[in-house]
């Protein structure tokens, strides 16, 4: 306990009658909503369906169980990361934390199951676990056969840093064979490079871009033509792993977000098949001009619209099925892989353009020092003698 508590507790201890009628677990407290809720439909959604029963797992930084938005709510898995770290550190749980209280508010009656697998300060790179198994792939396969019924994944995308892992994909798989529906943050390298995600760009992964008030894409969000879905991602009021609450951004919270509307649809009916959510979110969705744009991808997420589709489910389409025709993979709604919307290229342009001078400068400064250093080591005069150049 802080100083600051002890304190207060220690002033007030005339109210030592009240103080004893206060329970050792908080009480239930609402993540603060903002403008996602009237974005998502989450008002008419929730009258039907609050996500009872389902078990939502959170693979993250890990999730502060005692904060009044999780009371009652998380069951913590292992670490996978075995970094050291343990609840209460600063970066132990803080961007876990605020992601679990996105999935409850949009499903307050889920489960969270909470896996660490993720830094708060450092984003999911496999090039560190070349010496063991990803973090990741375990923290799937664990999420599996411990009862999720969707895997929630706010992470990857780091610049130079997300790259395909075949352990991933593994585990991804047994997910699937399993009935489970996994969500990913797309990325928010959208603004910078525009690089790959993974998670995200695996198959079957449902990948979430993020959108700002008033539907369109939120600069930062990774733009790919896995893009699935998006979802608000700016200014979303989540819970913090210190107490209390703060607005964040990211394709983060618009995959959690996407994972409580998943819970809500799985609350209705249970027996959903991953291939039957997706075309429920994707046909439901607020499309874009066209149908699917891979900024946005189907469109956002629309919760009243996907929870009323589930009473009447497309047929489960996936299934084993033999190789006919050519080898490569169906562009999705016909936008070709390598190509992307133009995106703002221009600061990006003046910033290689700058770098590049300045190697060039740094290039310079180098030979001239030293030619400058053989000129001096070079005698002014007398015989040239044969040897090493």
């Amino acid at each position: 306990m802080n100083r600051r508590r002890l304190g207060t507790l220690v002033v007030a201890a005339w109210l030592g009658p009240l103080l004893c009628t206060a329970t050792a677990t908080p009480a239930r407290a609402d993540t603060p909503t903002s403008w996602e809720a009237r974005a998502l439909g989450l008002s008419s959604a929730q009258r039907t369906t609050q996500g009872d029963g389902v078990k939502v797992a959170v693979l993250d930084s890990g999730v502060e169980k005692d904060h009044p938005a999780l009371a009652g709510k998380v069951t913590t898995g292992p670490d996978f990361l075995k970094d050291g770290l343990r609840p209460g550190d600063p970066r132990w749980g803080g961007h876990g934390t605020a992601m679990a209280s996105d999935v409850l508010k949009v499903a307050p009656k889920a489960d969270i199951l909470s896996v660490r697998v993720i830094d708060d300060k450092k984003e999911h790179d496999p090039d560190d676990w070349k010496t063991g198994p990803s973090p990741v792939a375990q923290g799937i396969e664990y999420a599996v056969d411990h009862g999720a019924d969707v895997i929630s994944m706010s992470l990857g995308g780091d610049s130079f840093g997300s790259s395909f892992n075949e352990e991933e994909t593994k585990a991804l798989a047994h997910a699937a064979y399993k009935g489970v529906t996994v969500v990913a943050s797309a990325g928010n390298d959208g603004d910078v490079l525009n690089d790959s995600s993974y998670p995200a760009g695996y198959p079957g992964v449902i990948a979430v871009a993020a959108v700002q008030q008033g539907g369109s894409r939120a600069e930062f969000s990774t733009v790919r033509t896995y893009n699935t879905l998006a979802a608000p991602g700016v200014g979303i009021v989540s819970a913090k792993n210190t107490g209390g609450y703060a607005p964040v951004n990211g394709t983060s919270p618009a995959a959690a977000l996407t994972s409580g509307v998943v819970a809500l649809m799985l609350g209705k009916d249970p027996e959903l098949r991953p291939s039957q959510v997706r075309a429920i979110l994707t046909r439901t969705a607020e499309h874009p001009p066209g149908g699917y744009d891979p900024r946005v991808g189907h469109g956002v997420v629309n919760a009243a619209a996907a929870v009323r589709a589930v009473s009447d489910p497309p047929a489960d389409g996936a299934a084993p099925a033999e190789h006919k025709g050519r080898s490569q993979l169906v562009s999705p709604a016909d936008v070709e892989p390598t190509v992307h919307p133009p995106m703002e290229t221009a600061p990006l342009t003046v910033g290689l353009a700058a770098a590049g001078v300045g190697l060039l400068m740094v290039a310079g400064a180098v030979l001239v020092s030293r030619a400058g250093r053989r000129r001096a080591a070079t005698p002014a005069a007398g015989p040239r003698f044969p040897g090493p150049q």
